[in-house]
C-alpha cells in the first residue's frame, strides 16, 4: 500500500468525508469518487468508454468527466466492473450499472412540514403491498384519506435498492438507492412531494445493521467493509469502529444526509439499533442523529433499538444518541399477551395486567428487572424520558410479518388494541390496514436472485416454524412464490364500525392532558383503569363481562355499544363486555 493511501491530508476533512459515488456539477460534468484502498487501477466506465480515475489519499480515487443526470456508470477496479456502493439510482436492480442523479432536477410543489412531535401520529407502510400499483405513485391516491384519519407522517418501509422486485425491504445492498421496482429516485420524490401537499411528513425506515448477502460482493471489492469483530443475526457486520472503518462510516453517514437532503425525508426511523456495533468514543448513531439535523434541523430520528436503554433519547452532550423517540416492544407484548394470551416465543415474559399498567408509565416493561426469557436482568430505568419519546403499536410489519402466517390481530381483539394504544400518553403508530380492519395477512416474501441465499431464506423459514406446522398442519408460505406477496397486499375491505372507532380515537387523543398517568389493576379479575388527568381509561380483558371500578360519569368513546346506562354511579363502575374498553371523563 504506497503512502497517498495511508498518509493522513492536511486540514480536518479527510478524503472520503468528501462527497462520495455520483455528483453532478453546475459545469455539466459530473464528480465521481470512491473508495477502494486495495485497488492499483480505478476507472469509470460511461458507455463503452473507460475514464481513469485519479488517486488520491487514504484509497480515495476522483475523476470528474463529462457526464450528466441520467447518464449510467460503473466503476472498473483492475478491469472487473461494479456498480457504485453509493449509488443513488439503480434502474437495473443491485447488478446493473448505475445512474447519474441530479435530485435538484426535481420541481417541488410543496412546503415541507415541521413534525410536532407532541401529536405525532405515524402509519406504516410498506410500498409494494400498500397499493394496487405496489409503487410510489400508487401509494400517493391513499395519502388525503390517512391525512383525514388524523395520521401526521406516513413511515416507509424500506426503499433501499434490494434483490429482486419482491421484499420487505430489510436486504438492501444499495441504501441510498431508492427501490427500481416502486418507481426509482424520481418516483420517491414525487411521493414525498405530494405527502407534504397534504400536511404529511414521511419516515423513511433505514437498515445500518446489516446488508443483504446478495450485494456484500459488491462492498467488498471496494474495501473492508465487513468487521470479524462482531456477528448478526442477518450476517456480517459492517466495519464501524475498526482500521479503515471512516469511509465506512461515511457511506451511512452520507446516506441518511441525503434522503434528508435531497429527498425532504422528514424523519429517519433506524432499523435494530442493538446490531449496530460501535465502541468508539463517538457512537454512529449520535454521529447520525446529529448530522441529519444539520440538513434539516426539524428531522425526526427514531430507533428500533431493542436495548430498553434510555440513552437512545437522550441527548448526545450527557452521553445519549440523541434520538427523539424508541420503538417500545414492550408496551406491544404486554397488551398482546392479554388480549389473544399468546405466550411463545418473546411473548414468554408478558401476560400481567400489571406489566400493561407499568408500560403506561414508561414502557420500559423490563428496566434492570429479571427476564425469565432472556435469562438475565434486562433494560433501564426511564423516568427521566418523555412519554412522547416512545413509540407504540399493536400492530407492525414485525409483530405480523414475523408470524407463520402473517395474521393480524384477532378481531374480536382489534377494537380494545386500538383503544389501549391510541389512548396511551405515547406516539402511535398504525400499521397499514388496521384502521379499518384489514383481513389479508402480511406475509414474509422474498425475491432473492441467487438460489443459494432462495434456498436458505425458505429453508430458514420452515425450520423456525417447524413446531406450528406440526400442530396445525398449515404450510408455512415460501417466501420465494410470488403469491405470497400477492397475498399480502391491502384488500381494504373495510370494516366501517372499526373505521369509525379509528377515527373518533385519533380526535380524542389529542384532548387528553399531558400528565403523568396513574393506574390500577386487578390481576385476578383482569382489567386496568388508567388515570390522564380528568379522564378514566377502563379496559376489560377478562373473557366474560364485569363491571370495573371508575370515576368518570360521561362516555368520551367505547369500544363496544358502553353508554351512561352502564355506569353504577354508587358503585363506582361501568360494565364492560369481553375485551372491552372506555373512556370516561
Amino acid at each position: 500500500m504506497t503512502d497517498l493511501q495511508t498518509a493522513a491530508p492536511p486540514g480536518d476533512v479527510l478524503p472520503w468525508e468528501l462527497p462520495l459515488g455520483a455528483r453532478p456539477t453546475p459545469r455539466g460534468t459530473t464528480v465521481f469518487r470512491a473508495w477502494a484502498p486495495a485497488a492499483e487501477e480505478v476507472a469509470v466506465r460511461i458507455g463503452d468508454q473507460d475514464h481513469e480515475a485519479r488517486r488520491g489519499l487514504l484509497g480515495v480515487w476522483e475523476a470528474e468527466l463529462p457526464a450528466i443526470h441520467g447518464d449510467d456508470y460503473e466503476f472498473v477496479l483492475d478491469g472487473t466492473a461494479w456498480p457504485d456502493p453509493w449509488s443513488r439510482w439503480q434502474p437495473e436492480g443491485i447488478r446493473g450499472p448505475s445512474r447519474i442523479l441530479d435530485p435538484e432536477r426535481f420541481d417541488w410543489t410543496s412546503q415541507r412540514p415541521v413534525l410536532d412531535r407532541r401529536d405525532l401520529v405515524v402509519y406504516e407502510l410498506h410500498v409494494g403491498t400498500f397499493s394496487a400499483e405496489g409503487t410510489f405513485d400508487g401509494a400517493i391516491a391513499h395519502l388525503a384519506a390517512l391525512r383525514d384519519l388524523g395520521v401526521t407522517a406516513v413511515e416507509l418501509m424500506p426503499i433501499n435498492e434490494f434483490p429482486g422486485r419482491r421484499g420487505w425491504g430489510y436486504d438492501g445492498t444499495h441504501i441510498a438507492a431508492a427501490h427500481s421496482a416502486y418507481g426509482g429516485p424520481e418516483g420517491l420524490q414525487r411521493l414525498v412531494d405530494a405527502a407534504h401537499r397534504q400536511g404529511l411528513g414521511v419516515i423513511l425506515d433505514v437498515v445500518y445493521n446489516h446488508v443483504g448477502a446478495s450485494g456484500t460482493p459488491n462492498l467488498e471489492a471496494f474495501g473492508p467493509w465487513f468487521t470479524d469483530r462482531y456477528h448478526t443475526f442477518w450476517g456480517m457486520a459492517p466495519n464501524y469502529d475498526d482500521a479503515d472503518s471512516g469511509a465506512v462510516r461515511e457511506w451511512v453517514l452520507q446516506s441518511a444526509e441525503g434522503w434528508v437532503r435531497d429527498f425532504r425525508i422528514d424523519g429517519l426511523r433506524v432499523d435494530a439499533c442493538h446490531a449496530i456495533y460501535d465502541q468508539g468514543a463517538r457512537h454512529l448513531l449520535a454521529e447520525l442523529s446529529e448530522r441529519v439535523r444539520r440538513q434539516w434541523p426539524h428531522t425526526v430520528v427514531i430507533a428500533e433499538s431493542g436495548l430498553n436503554d434510555p440513552k437512545v433519547t437522550r441527548p448526545s452532550e450527557v452521553g445519549g444518541w440523541g434520538f427523539d423517540a424508541d420503538w417500545s416492544d414492550d408496551f406491544h407484548h404486554a397488551l398482546r399477551a392479554l388480549l389473544t394470551g399468546d405466550m411463545s416465543g418473546w411473548y414468554a415474559d408478558f401476560g400481567s395486567v400489571a406489566q400493561l399498567a407499568k408500560a403506561y408509565h414508561r414502557p420500559y416493561v423490563f428496566d434492570g428487572g429479571w427476564s425469565p426469557y432472556r435469562s438475565r436482568r434486562f433494560g433501564a430505568p426511564a423516568a427521566d424520558r418523555r412519554p412522547e419519546q416512545f413509540v407504540v403499536f399493536s400492530q407492525n410489519h414485525d409483530q405480523v410479518g414475523n408470524r407463520a402466517l402473517g395474521d393480524r390481530l384477532p378481531s374480536t381483539a382489534r377494537p380494545l388494541a386500538a383503544l389501549c394504544t391510541l389512548l396511551a400518553p405515547f406516539t402511535p403508530m398504525l400499521f397499514m390496514g388496521e384502521e379499518y380492519g384489514e383481513q389479508a395477512p402480511f406475509q414474509f416474501f422474498t425475491d432473492h436472485i441467487d438460489a443459494d441465499i432462495a434456498d436458505a431464506t425458505r429453508e430458514g423459514r420452515r425450520r423456525e416454524f417447524a413446531r406450528f406446522v406440526e400442530f396445525t398442519g398449515d404450510e408455512v408460505p415460501d417466501p420465494q412464490d410470488p403469491a405470497t406477496f400477492e397475498r399480502s397486499k391491502l384488500q381494504r375491505r373495510v370494516d366501517p364500525g372499526l373505521q369509525a372507532l379509528y377515527r373518533r380515537l385519533l380526535t380524542v387523543r389529542r384532548d387528553l392532558p399531558d400528565v403523568e398517568v396513574d393506574t390500577e389493576v386487578d390481576e385476578d379479575a383482569r382489567w386496568l383503569r388508567v388515570e390522564r388527568g380528568a379522564y378514566d381509561l377502563v379496559c376489560n380483558f377478562a373473557a366474560y363481562a364485569q363491571p370495573v371500578p371508575c370515576r368518570g360519569h360521561e362516555v368520551v368513546v367505547a369500544t363496544h355499544d358502553t353508554t351512561a346506562d352502564d355506569i353504577d354511579r354508587v358503585a363506582g363502575t361501568v360494565h364492560l363486555p369481553p375485551l372491552a374498553g372506555v373512556l370516561l371523563r
